[in-house]
Order: structure tokens, then sequence, then C-alpha cells
């Protein structure tokens, strides 16, 4: 048993000050303790989908980062894969940009060897076996989404290789999953604007909560009819006149 009166105690309820007095205490003599002082929280892109009735929606923001230094203020990370199927790609810039256009490629010769659409399932598997191939060191995190003759269809993929088929998903900042699982269980998705406020809201979330992530949302609709590329959606953040 715990002695009575110790730090494990159940909690009462109110605010607790003690992280804040011991960052301070870092920060005043951080190398006589042999610690560091705490840094901001930086976890890179936030991509995320979801699938509504009438198809899918994939959103991305716009910020490419270099360490703590900002590369690209509207950085394009919505990728073309076939006229039906667009991803968005986290992680390192270069390893997603070439491997997505790797996979446009082979998936064109496979439509074109087979004579029909491309189907998201092929493009999964190509892309899981690229990555299973290099055993991680390609650091392309990819949120494939797409509409078939099997349906809509939203599928994460992962640097090894793992993949994860869910009806929305969410890569990158933990902030933009929350806003999605909690909008998505309060009430069903059906209409075109209620997808795209989602989607936006989970980007703007993780905007706001990571520096890795900013300037603003863009927004890929991929229906039956098409697919349509909503560069700017929004703008996050505008730089105020001096």
């Amino acid at each position: 048993m715990l002695p009575t009166g110790s730090r494990h105690d159940a909690p009462q309820g109110g605010f607790d000050f003690e992280n804040c007095l011991r960052n301070s205490t870092i920060e005043e003599n951080p190398s006589s303790l042999g610690l560091q002082p705490p840094k901001a929280r930086k976890t890179g892109t936030t991509i995320a989908g979801v699938v509504y009735k009438d198809g899918v929606i994939l959103g991305a923001d716009r910020r490419a980062t270099d360490d703590m230094v900002v590369a690209d203020k509207n950085c394009a990370k919505i990728h073309y894969i076939s006229d039906n199927i667009y991803c968005c790609g986290a992680g390192v810039a270069a390893d997603a940009e070439y491997v997505t256009q790797l996979l446009s490629s082979n998936l064109a010769i496979h439509a074109l060897s087979s004579g029909r659409p491309p189907r998201v399932c092929t493009a999964t598997r190509m892309l899981k076996q690229l990555l299973y191939r290099y055993q991680g060191h390609i650091g392309a995190s990819i949120i494939l989404g797409g509409i078939d003759v099997r349906g809509a269809h939203l599928t994460s993929v992962h640097p090894h290789g793992s993949t994860g088929k869910t009806p929305f998903t969410a890569l990158g900042e933990t902030q933009a999953t929350v806003v999605l699982l909690f909008i998505w269980l309060s009430a069903p998705l059906s209409q075109l604007e209620d997808a795209k406020h989602l989607v936006t809201e989970a980007i703007t979330a993780g905007i706001l909560c990571d520096l890795g992530s900013g300037s603003g949302v863009d927004l890929c609709v991929i229906t039956r009819e098409g697919a349509k590329v909503l560069r700017g959606y929004t703008q996050t953040a505008t730089k105020g006149q001096r």
C-alpha cells in the first residue's frame, strides 16, 4: 500500500503547477543538473482524410520545415496518383515526392497493360511492398484515398510498409486525430460541406498545436465525377502590417 499523504493519492481537482516550477529550475541552471530545458513541440506535417457518402476528402497543411527552420510556406503535400486516386505525403519531403511519382508511373503502366482503371487496393499493395523493401529507410508516411468500382477507400501507409484502412485517419500531429474522432463519433458524415469542415478543423488543430505545421489547409475532393484539388482552401495565419 502507498503511504498516506503521498503524491499518488487520488486527485482532488484544480491545477497542478509543479511542472512549471520544474521547468523554471532547469532553465535557471541546466548544466549543474545535467538536464536540458523542454523544447517547443514539433512533430512535422499534419495530414488527414475522411470517407463520406459520395467520396473521399484529403487534407494537408502547407508548411515544410528543416529542423526548426521553415523551408517553404506554400508546399504542396497532396500528390496526384491517378485520375481517381490521390494521396497526402508526410515525413521526408524528397522521399514522399519520389515515392508518389514512382507509384503514379507504375500504376499508369498497370492500367495500360490491364485495360482497366486502377483500383485503390492495387496502389496500396504497390506502395506497401516498396516501403517494406527498404525497411523504413524511406521516410514517407502516406494517406492514400480514392474511389473505384468497389467504392470509396482511405488507407494510411507507414514508412515500414504497414497499412490500415479506416473511414477517417490522420498522421503527424495527434491533435488532428482527436478532432476527427470527436466530430466523427458525434455525427455521421453525409454531406460534402460537413466532410470538408471536418478535415479543415482537424488540420487546423494540428497547425495550432505544432510548430512543424502551418500556413493553411489544402483539400482534395475525390468523387465519381472526378477529383478536385483546392489549393489554399484556408489561410490559418497571415503576416500583419508593420
